[in-house]
């Protein structure tokens, strides 16, 4: 996302970063000392790293595009979203990363982004 805003910038584009933002204030308090779950969600998939801050890399990733959501009915509805989570939940336990900030990118905690975070609670994340 381009970090400047002019005339010609999409009003939703413009709302998103904004979010993203007042978001990013609030995860920069503890940037560093814990993992960061970020998640992006685009039309037709959605994708989940856990990063580590402190060091500046990623410890683990997934996304819907993956060899085993092709038997899925759908990538990119509530069912697939929940099972992400279940899937980044469990990848991120074996990377022995028990606690994450959610970073929704500036998302509504809504819909897909709400079904990530709870398949994420599920499988024994804590953020």
């Amino acid at each position: 996302m381009a970090t400047k805003i002019r005339s010609t910038t999409n009003p939703r584009a413009v709302i998103r970063h904004s979010k993203k933002i007042r978001i990013r204030k609030k995860i920069k308090l503890q940037q560093g000392k814990i993992a960061r779950l970020v998640v992006y969600r685009s039309n037709k998939f959605l994708y989940a790293q856990v990063v580590d801050d402190s060091k500046g890399v990623t410890l683990t990733q997934a996304n819907t595009s993956e060899k085993t959501f092709e038997s899925a009915k759908s990538q990119k509805n509530l069912e697939a979203a929940k099972a992400l989570g279940k899937l980044i939940g469990e990848r991120a336990l074996a990377s022995k990363v028990e606690r994450v900030l959610f970073d929704r990118n500036g998302f509504e905690y809504h819909g897909r982004i709400k079904a990530l975070a709870e398949g994420a609670r599920e499988a024994g994340l804590n953020f």
